[in-house]
């Protein structure tokens, strides 16, 4: 981390003071003591500083030596050791332990040193001032708390938010710039310089690195490259053929950024490559470490695999220290001068391709009282800023003018025999096209003539729903289902539409699902006229903490949403992967959507691109694309989106019925007890067999 001379002055008199206060002795807690102590070590470790005759002062040269591995390890293990499950119930970083130590000010120090917690990041990305201006804040913190007098829990609070407020110019501006420049920093240079046939790589990240990161970074350095070369091909190809398919002009376009997991740059190099060759340089960025520019638990960007998820839940909503009016209008004003800056590099974007990665230990979080909390204003406020920023956003990039793609693969958590299902989802993602276009075809025929279609359980799943279709005006030329082939959304194997809200009602019920990281106990949600009319789960035993854990995290504190979408999926190949090895509640969305029919609350997926004309293979125009709500986007476009889209899936063994009825009350069974039974469809029993 290069320590400029604009900010050396600076930086040199905190890394004193904070010295100074590591070495005091502790007065009724040893809060500060600790956190001053976890700075100067983090910062020496890295070599960010250097001990003189007159204390501390930044480095000049943080590079030295090269660790040895074993070095590496020792090093990374000792940074983040406070996140491991045994030293997080004892840790400040834990605000229920925080609170118990420091009373009513728990909450906010508990806030302040998660914050310092991502210095490790920070300085592997070279952000000398972001770490500067958190000292700068621990330092106003502990004066406070140490003025004669009883310490002001309203004066640590104003300066969380002041520090929030003053710095988000530099923040929030450093976050665009990251997605939108194909800057060649640390990301570019480690996947298309480092060696990745050894482990010394992974930590230059800054991140926790652990089995999975090791495993995986292991196993693919295993690999031949023209295996290596396979996997990419398909992720660009993906990329590319979403263009096609979505009827976007791909003419212009400059650059992509690539999200992936640490461990898969083997993956990411190749596919580096492979864009260059259609003219797309690659943008490549960490998720948001700080609560300024992050959404909750939500890592968009490089990331590792997080070490532990119920630190991650703990502080999903701090931002409520700064949450108001005032803050969200400055940061709506920064973000539009930035991206008028960056106009033109946003008109060349062409969209984020994403690698995930799945398999992983998952824990359910426990909600807890001492943790941060939104008020009914911010909620209110929360959704009012994803409205108007998601409306900004796409101002500069327009929905209809980008596409993206998505793939996924497992890391070594996944199960014992680990590189069997990684060769096995490497199958799925690259399953006969034409096979799945050919069947889908079959069931979007039946579909397109139904007046509504009905999902029923079994097995004890509960759901009784009824969605809407529209009537085709010209049924020769239009279709209501998209036929969806392995392009954007890798694998193949969905249809899906965006129904009609008026008329659609019912239950939706499943009786255990992880969506975005989080698991959901007997989620149940009914709908009315294709609105959330009430919802619950049974994760925890207060009815009202399930509730509000499904309105926080699904309804993103909505008291209702619609419903987007609903598909039926058809990759029974991904259904018997799954059960084959175990792994159902570890599949991620973007496979587990494909199992079973799934039901999409919030954005339709064609949200902003509703005037764009796609067409199925068989040449038919997909018609479906809106509902009542994303209608209002000329005329009302403060309700015509949401900005959140969460798929819920059905698997096939909760299933009893899928079947379209007719205007004259026809019924045409598509799926019954989990099977399928239409005409044209049975094909894909053969997995299920």
């Amino acid at each position: 981390m290069i320590i400029s001379n604009e900010i050396k002055e600076r930086f040199d008199l905190s890394i004193n003071r904070i010295q100074g206060i590591a070495l005091e002795p502790c007065v009724k807690t040893d809060y500060f003591n600790h956190v001053a102590e976890y700075i100067i070590f983090t910062l020496e470790l890295y070599g960010c500083i250097k001990k003189t005759d007159d204390g501390f002062s930044a480095s000049e040269e943080t590079s030295g030596d090269i660790p040895s591995l074993l070095k590496l390890r020792e090093r990374n293990e000792k940074v983040f050791e406070e996140l491991r499950d045994e030293n997080y119930s004892k840790s400040y970083l834990n605000p229920e332990c925080s609170a118990e130590k420091l009373g009513s000010f728990g909450k906010a120090m508990s806030f302040l040193y998660s914050e310092i917690y991502s210095f490790p990041m920070l300085i592997a990305d070279d952000k000398a001032f972001d770490v500067l201006i958190l000292m700068e804040l621990f330092l106003e913190i502990y004066s406070i708390c140490t003025a004669e007098g009883k310490p002001s829990l309203k004066a640590v609070e104003e300066a969380l938010y002041y520090y929030a407020y003053d710095y988000s110019e530099e923040l929030v501006r450093e976050r665009i710039e990251e997605i939108l420049l194909p800057i060649e920093g640390l990301s570019y240079k480690i996947c298309t310089e480092a060696d990745l046939e050894t482990e010394d790589y992974l930590y230059s990240y800054g991140e926790y690195i652990g089995d999975n990161e090791r495993g995986l970074s292991k196993y693919l350095a295993s690999l031949p490259q023209e295996e290596i070369n396979k996997i990419a091909d398909t992720f660009v190809e993906g990329f590319r053929r979403g263009f096609e398919t979505m009827n976007v002009p791909f003419d212009g376009k400059k650059t992509v950024n690539i999200r992936y997991s640490i461990g898969q740059e083997r993956i990411v190099r190749a596919a580096i490559k492979g864009f260059d060759k259609i003219g797309l340089k690659p943008i490549l960025c960490r998720y948001a470490v700080g609560r300024i520019n992050r959404k909750q638990v939500i890592r968009q960007g490089f990331t590792n695999i997080s070490l532990n998820m119920q630190f991650d839940y703990d502080h999903r909503c701090d931002d409520a220290f700064f949450l108001n009016k005032r803050f969200i209008e400055r940061k709506l004003d920064i973000m539009r001068k930035v991206y008028e800056e960056y106009r033109e590099d946003a008109a060349v974007y062409a969209g984020p391709a994403v690698i995930e990665s799945f398999g992983e230990k998952t824990a359910e979080p426990t909600a807890k009282d001492d943790a941060s909390a939104y008020t009914d204003a911010q909620q209110k406020l929360y959704t009012e800023f994803a409205t108007r920023s998601g409306e900004l956003v796409n101002e500069y990039i327009p929905g209809d003018k980008y596409s993206f793609t998505i793939i996924a693969f497992p890391v070594p958590e996944v199960h014992e025999r680990f590189e069997e299902v990684f060769k096995d989802t490497v199958r799925l993602n690259t399953l006969d096209s034409n096979k799945y276009q050919r069947i889908h075809q079959c069931m979007i025929d039946v579909l397109d003539r139904a007046s509504y279609v009905k999902v029923e359980g079994r097995n004890g799943n509960l759901t009784d729903i009824r969605v809407s279709m529209r009537k085709l005006a010209d049924p020769e030329h239009e279709s209501q289902f998209e036929n969806c082939t392995a392009d954007v959304n890798i694998p193949v194997g969905e249809v899906f539409t965006s129904p009609v809200l008026e008329g659609t009602k019912g239950t939706l019920h499943v009786s255990h699902v992880y969506l975005n990281g989080l698991l959901y106990k007997n989620l149940r949600m009914d709908f009315e006229d294709g609105c959330v009319t009430d919802f619950t789960c049974s994760n925890f035993e207060d009815e009202e903490k399930n509730r509000a854990y499904i309105k926080e995290n699904v309804l993103q504190n909505r008291e209702t949403l619609p419903l987007g979408e609903f598909a039926i999926g058809t990759n029974t190949a991904a259904y018997s992967m799954a059960n084959k090895y175990g792994i159902m509640g570890k599949l991620p969305i973007l496979i587990m959507e494909k199992t079973g029919p799934h039901f999409a609350v919030g954005d339709t997926c064609y949200r902003h691109m509703e005037e764009t004309r796609i067409f199925n293979p068989d040449g038919k125009e997909i018609v479906s694309k809106e509902n009542s709500f994303s209608a209002l986007r000329d005329t009302e476009p403060e309700k015509a989106y949401f900005n959140c889209h969460t798929d819920i899936t059905i698997p096939f063994d909760e299933l009893g019925r899928i079947y379209t009825v007719e205007e004259d009350g026809t019924e045409v069974d598509i799926i019954r007890e989990g099977r399928f039974v239409l005409e044209g469809t049975e094909e894909l029993n053969e997995d299920l067999d």
